[in-house]
């Protein structure tokens, strides 16, 4: 195995516009998506990428580069940590101040007990991860629009779907809610994203009105600090879940919700709480505590296509879904191949996040 040294690091500050209406959501109305951009070049011409996602201001190198290891051993990702043994996962996480709930003792326990059943999982590898499509449902388009895009991506094999809401005039939230479902019927999956719009008060009562068009979730429907609010709407709304996490910056914050029982759905992002390690760690967590994973894709799932697969496959956690958003394919390198609903496992080696305006540079 050849050992490969830094030879060169740079942050960039890199933005793309988008399409008009496309990302918008009750917050954000300007469409552009920013990355911090770590490019780490080493002695044999390899370069690895490390990205964070921010609202494109303060961009902050905070990301450590797992694609730069992959890509030397010549590894997709997933398969660097399928690799790694039980004590090396452990080596990579920090659990400190999560003792009372998980230690590194309890982490090991259960890497090492699901250690026999990965190759009842391992059909991933082959059948692919589902996905669900956020891109149909963004906060200003028409709702001609939200539904036209969501009949052509139900032909196109998604059956789950995210709307956003969190409009002044609730009535718009509901109507749009309920024109969904009419448009797709009572199988698929519909996910709401109130994006912290919603008082508590407000958000008893938006939930009450729209329980009847059976949300899948409610995401983000308060600010997104306030633990004691997500629960009392959690006990209030059950069985219907909270989901929750693109805003929860550490595991520390995470374990908070969790122990609260605040969250139903944990959507952890490597891009947002510092790495793959943190996101590595929050997983265990929530795999301790018996809480789902599906994390937010700050990096359009170009990463995380990755670390569901070791999710599932290492640690046991469901297959459920992972989020979809196409807005960038063209700016990657090697962009996430999504066919039927499903993303497809990824074989080049390192974390798929090359973009083409860095390698050009």
């Amino acid at each position: 195995m050849k050992t490969s040294v830094i030879q060169h690091t740079e942050a960039r500050d890199v933005r793309f516009p988008l399409p008009a209406a496309a990302g918008t959501d009750a917050v954000h109305s300007g469409s552009e998506y920013a990355y911090a951009v770590t490019v780490l070049r080493d002695d044999f011409g390899l370069q690895g990428i490390g990205l964070v996602l921010t609202l494109g201001q303060g961009n902050q190198l905070v990301c450590d580069c797992f694609d730069l290891w992959a890509k030397a051993r010549g590894l997709p990702l997933w398969r660097l940590l399928l690799d790694l043994s039980p004590d090396e996962i452990i080596g990579l996480m920090d659990f400190s101040y999560l003792e009372e709930v998980l230690t590194p003792q309890d982490a090991l326990a259960i890497i090492k007990d699901e250690y026999p059943c990965r190759s009842d999982r391992e059909s991933v590898l082959s059948e692919g991860y589902p996905g669900y499509d956020t891109s149909v449902g963004w906060f200003q388009y028409e709702d001609a629009r939200v539904k036209e895009r969501a009949l052509h991506a139900l032909e196109q094999g998604f059956r789950a779907f995210k709307l956003k809401v969190g409009s002044r005039d609730g009535e718009r939230d509901v109507r749009r809610a309920f024109l969904l479902r009419d448009s797709l019927g009572p199988d698929v999956r519909i996910m709401l994203d109130v994006n912290q719009q919603w008082t508590l008060p407000e958000a008893l009562e938006m939930c009450r009105a729209l329980r009847p068009m059976s949300p899948y979730w409610i995401e983000e429907p308060t600010h997104p600090d306030d633990v004691f609010a997500h629960k009392t709407l959690a006990d209030a709304i059950s069985p219907v879940p909270i989901a929750l996490g693109e805003h929860v910056p550490n595991r520390v914050v995470f374990k908070n919700f969790m122990q609260a029982r605040a969250v139903q759905i944990v959507q952890v992002d490597c891009t947002r709480v510092g790495g793959v390690s943190e996101f590595l760690t929050v997983s265990l967590l929530a795999r301790k505590l018996g809480l789902p994973v599906v994390p937010h894709v700050g990096d359009m799932g170009q990463i995380h296509q990755h670390l569901v697969i070791f999710n599932h496959v290492a640690l046991g956690h469901e297959k459920l879904f992972l989020e979809y958003i196409p807005h960038l394919k063209d700016h990657f390198v090697f962009p996430a191949v999504v066919r039927e609903g499903v993303y497809r496992c990824p074989q080049e080696p390192g974390s798929s996040c090359d973009l083409k305006v860095v390698a050009a540079s």
